[in-house]
Parts: structure tokens; C-alpha cells; sequence
């Protein structure tokens, strides 16, 4: 965990050109390598092809379905971290005439691109334990974190030549969650140098020294519950409302048309009507409905089957906190400028 910290705050301290887009063009090609490498390695694997089917078979049982809309968005939310302030801190060092459709599209493109290639991956395993425990996919998977951090090595131990898959996987998830943590950071620290007009090292040294002491909780023996919670409540609630609110905002504030003009005059391809569309009815309605139906189901049934009381403190209670850290900090800038 100190590793990782050390890692994001040289990055950080650097600034984007100096340290996060070196940091990036070191792991993401790295990254991509291994998951190609555990592909290959997989894929060919007993069992291997029916998990990867099971992947691409679209199930239109589930079409109307709210859960799994919400899991869809929350997943779009986490990978491309929507609602985050990541792009706006990035696009921020952009030269003013940037192409900005394209990029944007790029970015998508790129990401689930690299989404699918490790579903691939981890379906393929996951197939190959099916076949070899004689089981159904469905009852060798688990949910949310267990995935990464029990069934994944769970399968690993049982694939040939786990002492080399094992450190790959592994090595991959470090990587991808490092990368995530310094754009998370990133755009936390920018938002402090932003809002008090104070130095990089100063607000990094900050971020990270108060980011490194509340991480220590997730390596107690109640972390994998925290980090569990904190995910589900983060990602499917708290990001979720914010994105809706912030839609509801940008609409009614800096409305629709006027974005698609601005960024079709600096891109060389266009977006049409159908973004003014998207912006003010489809995305507001499928995100307050997800939002709708994922509040129903934990207040009425719960989450992950943890304790009333682990949900009120651990997850209610940090979403209520975020808003109070917020709060304050806009309420102190103010009074700094």
C-alpha cells in the first residue's frame, strides 16, 4: 500500500506531462501486454470457450430488468469515471482548439475495447473452473469484489502453470488500480490547487498523506467488507446522483445546444440533434430511474447480505460525510478568495 501511494504521489507531484503521462505510457502498454498474455493462455483452456460464450449470448430475459441497467451504468461510471472530475482535470491541459468529438470517442472506443479483452479473459477462467468442478457458470462466479480477490485466484490455483498466471493476473489488477487511484488523485488535487490557489507539491503531499492514513482501514480484517461497501455505495448511488444532478445542471445552466456548438466547431466531425436529445430526456430518465429502483432494493432488501448496521455507518454514512467534505471545502474557499 505504501508502494502504491509513493507511485501516486511522484506522479502526481510531477504534474501530467512529467509524471501521469509517463506513468501511463509505462503501464498501460505493460497492462495490455499481460491481458493478451492471459488470453492466450486461457483461452485454449477445457471448458474456456463455453465461458467466453456465455459472455456474448445476450439474454433478452433481462432487457427489462432495472439491476441490471444499474450494473451497466455503474460499470460505464467506474471504467470511464464519469462523474469523477478525472476528465475535467485532464481536458483542462488541452490545448483550447482540441478536437474534442474525437477524443471523446477515441476514449470510449479505447476503453471498452480493453473492457471486452478482459472479459475475454476472465470469462475464459471462469469457464475452465466450471468445467472442472462440473459446475454451472453462474455457481462459480461471485459478485462485486470477490470476483478479483476470491474466485479469479481460486481459478488461477487450478489452471497449469499458476506460478506464472498468478503473479500476471495480479500484477495486471495492480496496474489498472494504480493507474485509476492517480487520475482519482489527480483530479482531487487539482480541485484543491483550483479552489486555494496553493502549490502541486503542497496539495499532493495533502491528497495523498490523508488518502494514505484512511486507506490503512482497508487493510484491516473488515477491509474486503469496507472496500465492498464503499464501492457499491460510491459507484451505484452516490456517483449516479451526482451524474443526475449534474445533467439536470449543465440543461437548465449551460444548455444542451450551446455544448454542440461549441465542440462541433472545434472537431472535424459532427454531432447531431440526437446529443440535445440525450442530454435532456434519455439520460436523466434512465439514470433516475436506475437511481429509483437501486435505492428501493438496498433500503427495502439490503446489500450483500451485511448488517443493517455495516450499512448505516459504512455506507449511508460515508455518502453523507462526502457531501459534508464538500460542503466544506467550497464554504473555505470561498472565504480564502
Amino acid at each position: 500500500m505504501l508502494i502504491a501511494w509513493a507511485i501516486t504521489y511522484s506522479a502526481i507531484v510531477g504534474g501530467v506531462k512529467a509524471g501521469i503521462e509517463r506513468a501511463a505510457k509505462i503501464m498501460m502498454p505493460i497492462l495490455f501486454i499481460m491481458v493478451l498474455i492471459l488470453i492466450g493462455r486461457t483461452i485454449f483452456l477445457p471448458g474456456a470457450l463455453d465461458g467466453v460464450n456465455y459472455l456474448f449470448q445476450p439474454d433478452f430475459s433481462k432487457i427489462m430488468d432495472l439491476k441490471v441497467w444499474a450494473a451497466a451504468y455503474g460499470q460505464i461510471f467506474f471504467t470511464l469515471s464519469i462523474g469523477f472530475a478525472i476528465m475535467l482535470a485532464y481536458s483542462s491541459y488541452l490545448p483550447e482548439k482540441s478536437d474534442i468529438n474525437n477524443n471523446a470517442f477515441m476514449t470510449v472506443l479505447i476503453n471498452c475495447g480493453f473492457s471486452i479483452l478482459a472479459g475475454i479473459m476472465i470469462f475464459a477462467v471462469l469457464g475452465f473452473m466450471a468445467h472442472e468442478q462440473s459446475k454451472e457458470l453462474t455457481d462459480v462466479v461471485s459478485a462485486g469484489v470477490g470476483l478479483a480477490f476470491v474466485t479469479l485466484p481460486a481459478a488461477i490455483n487450478e489452471l497449469p502453470a499458476p506460478y506464472i498466471l498468478g503473479p500476471l493476473l495480479f500484477l495486471s489488477l495492480t496496474i489498472a488500480g494504480l493507474s485509476s487511484h492517480i487520475s482519482i488523485i489527480e483530479a482531487v488535487t487539482s480541485a484543491i490547487i483550483d479552489k486555494f490557489k496553493i502549490a502541486r507539491k503542497k496539495a499532493a503531499t495533502l491528497v495523498c498523506g490523508i488518502g494514505a492514513l484512511v486507506s490503512l482501514a482497508f487493510a484491516t480484517n473488515g477491509g474486503l467488507l469496507l472496500l465492498d461497501l464503499v464501492d457499491y455505495f460510491t459507484n451505484q448511488i452516490g456517483i449516479v446522483l451526482a451524474c443526475f444532478i449534474e445533467v439536470i445542471l449543465v440543461v437548465m445552466v449551460v444548455k444542451a445546444a450551446n455544448i454542440r456548438s461549441y465542440v462541433n466547431n472545434v472537431s472535424d466531425f459532427k454531432i447531431g440533434g440526437w446529443y440535445d436529445i440525450c442530454l435532456k430526456f434519455i439520460s436523466p430518465a434512465i439514470l433516475a430511474i436506475t437511481l429509483f429502483n437501486t435505492l428501493k432494493t438496498t433500503v427495502t432488501e439490503g446489500y450483500g447480505g451485511y448488517a443493517q448496521s455495516d450499512l448505516l455507518t459504512l455506507g449511508w454514512g460515508l455518502l453523507a460525510l462526502l457531501v459534508v467534505i464538500g460542503v466544506l471545502i467550497n464554504t473555505f474557499s470561498k472565504k480564502e478568495a
